[in-house]
């Protein structure tokens, strides 16, 4: 599913051809995705765009004269920009009609994504209590070391709970952890401070390296242009179980937490 890196992928893509521009008109396809379509989401039309923003995995469309509107990839949503006469495909659940003349359409073959219209996207139940950004400087070593305080939850999955930091999915979860040497079931707090401080570097190193390629093309997801990413040739760990470590040729051990997989390096990971 379309992770952080992704989703700022995607925003980066689409926002040259949005700020700044009028939409125009909406047309809803199929309003059943995993929470329906907000009624009010005509409410966008003749409204110019402001700004888009990312919170977590959720896009906003924040509106020049009010409100805006909340969007969730799902597991296989995608937004792309196209022009007019372009053909709509089967999956293409929205479409926003541009001043422009382009349309920017809403592609979800599994309709796990969501798009809604909130007055105040801030205070909206989705997101009012996510935790910090991991690319801000609100998700430092000293944030993370007090929330393990004391906890016997994997670090693993300490790290991809929202409400402690937003937007650490599986891939990068895997991928950092392995980079910092630290072994995903491991006690949350049963970590120092020092290697506390190199996972949240590496946390942040792979999710920047991530957005700077264009993130990781796992079987829909494209970018805002369309085009996929190209981080999966970069991943050390993540759909590797049983290859050999890329460090010490150990075969990496794969398995199950909390339904997700988990790969990593017995030998290199403590």
């Amino acid at each position: 599913m379309p992770e952080l890196p992704e989703v700022e992928t995607t925003r980066r893509g689409i926002a040259p051809y949005l700020v700044g521009h009028r939409i125009v008109a909406t047309q809803v396809y199929n309003a059943k995705l995993r929470w329906p379509v907000t009624p009010r989401i005509n409410a966008i039309e003749n409204q110019w765009v402001n700004e888009i923003t990312r919170r977590g995995k959720y896009l906003i469309f924040d509106l020049k004269n009010n409100g805006a509107m909340v969007v969730h990839l799902g597991m296989s949503g995608s937004l792309r920009i196209v022009q007019r006469d372009a053909p709509r495909k089967t999956h293409d659940h929205l479409e926003f009609l541009l001043d422009s003349g382009q349309r920017l359409l809403y592609h979800d073959p599994r309709r796990f994504g969501c798009v809604l219209w909130t007055d105040d996207w801030r205070e909206h139940e989705l997101i009012r209590h996510l935790g910090p950004e991991p690319l801000s400087a609100d998700f430092d070593a000293g944030y993370l070391y007090e929330q393990a305080a004391g906890r016997k939850l994997p670090i693993k999955s300490l790290i991809m709970s929202a409400s402690v930091v937003v937007g650490v999915g599986n891939i990068y979860a895997n991928e950092a952890l392995y980079q910092s040497g630290i072994h995903p079931l491991r006690a949350a707090g049963r970590i120092s401070f020092a290697r506390m401080e190199d996972l949240v570097r590496q946390i942040k190193n792979v999710l920047d390296a991530a957005i700077t390629q264009g993130g990781t093309t796992l079987r829909d997801f494209v970018g805002g242009d369309g085009k996929p990413g190209y981080f999966k040739q970069q991943l050390f760990v993540y759909g590797r179980g049983g290859e050999p470590c890329k460090h010490c040729g150990h075969a990496l051990k794969e398995r199950r937490l909390t339904n997700r997989s988990t790969v990593y390096c017995p030998k290199c990971q403590r």
